[in-house]
């Protein structure tokens, strides 16, 4: 039995490098190995929590079907889907609800945030809070659970969320017996928490993001804006404390990083830094981007892609949710 892997993506701004190197990279290469199943998805209703603008939510999440796309996954060996194409998780999501206590939600780490900082600012705690965000956990993990999924690969801040998961399916296996897959979270150690351009976390929230798909001027002048500290040229620099490093060796080949990693310790100027990472990147995204601006172009073709790909995934959810709802007595045996 292959094992089932599952990745979604929000639709709340350009993918950007951080997603790329903390989720999209390692969920594809697990797609490669024979043992997995993969299972993809743009997570369009998770962005309605943020997103309430109807076109910018339809190119956002056109955006992420073609990144997917562009970057090589195989519709046909891998279930790929939209989120909002398979009303079963929304149906699980109510269920899951009714087993998720509100202090688990309280001390989900987004809502913990928000919170935090309206406190600190003199305003009411739950200030902007809408209910899609203080329930955000219970959704994801309605999509973790319905598909059975085994492995998650997320970046370090969203481990929380498919602990999570595990509590309420652990909650609903106590009551019922086993009935949920306990997931497991995979993450990239090394690249777990991207710097952005500002030396904190690469967020859309922080306005700091690289996208991944930038045309290559712009590109390089978002490259040239990354923080670097004073030190001149001649001076030796640890690698392992670079964010220029840390997006080089995602790019480059093995060859390529060992080199870069001699010259960083043996003194390399941030501004030829820059350039080298410049250029390794252009090379690579090259391809991927002429294929993620042609589908872009072509909205029908993507969605025919992403309807087929959700019946696909209703072959898997629809007994599955029909197993639950026996289990809690909503559909008699």
């Amino acid at each position: 039995m292959k094992k089932q892997v599952l990745t979604g993506i929000k639709p709340t701004g350009r993918v950007h490098l951080g997603n790329y190197i903390g989720a999209i990279k390692p969920a594809l290469e697990l797609a490669g190995n024979e043992l997995y199943q993969p299972a993809y998805f743009v997570a369009d209703y998770h962005g309605l929590t943020k997103i309430h603008d109807k076109e910018e939510m339809n190119q956002l999440s056109r955006g992420i079907a073609a990144t997917w796309l562009a970057l090589g996954l195989d519709p046909e060996k891998a279930i790929f889907y939209r989120q909002s194409d398979v009303p079963e998780i929304f149906e699980l999501s109510w269920i899951l609800a009714c087993f998720s206590p509100k202090g688990l939600m309280n001390r989900a780490h987004a809502y913990k945030s928000i919170v935090e900082e309206n406190l600190h600012t003199g305003r009411e705690a739950d200030t902007g809070v809408n209910m899609g965000v203080f329930t955000y956990p219970i959704l994801m993990a309605a999509d973790i659970l319905l598909f059975q999924t085994e492995i998650v690969p997320v970046g370090k801040d969203q481990i929380q969320h498919v602990e999570i998961a595990r509590d309420i399916a652990e909650s609903f296996n106590h009551t019922y017996g086993e009935t949920f897959t306990l997931p497991q979270y995979v993450i990239e150690e090394e690249t777990a928490v991207l710097p952005g351009l500002d030396g904190r976390k690469m967020s859309k929230s922080y306005n700091n993001t690289i996208p991944l798909f930038e045309e290559p001027k712009k590109l390089q002048k978002l490259i040239n804006k990354i923080k670097t500290d004073s030190s001149p040229p001649e001076a030796p620099k640890d690698p392992d404390d670079s964010i220029i490093f840390s997006l080089y060796k995602e790019f480059a080949t093995e060859l390529q990083t060992e080199e870069m990693r001699n010259r960083f310790l043996t003194g390399i100027g941030w501004g030829e830094a820059k350039k080298e990472l410049f250029e390794v990147m252009n090379v690579h995204l090259e391809e991927p981007r002429e294929r993620y601006n042609e589908l872009m172009a072509s909205p029908d073709k993507l969605n025919e892609m992403l309807l087929h790909g959700a019946e696909k995934a209703r072959k898997k959810t629809r007994p599955f949710l029909e197993e639950v709802k026996m289990k809690i007595g909503i559909i008699h045996s």
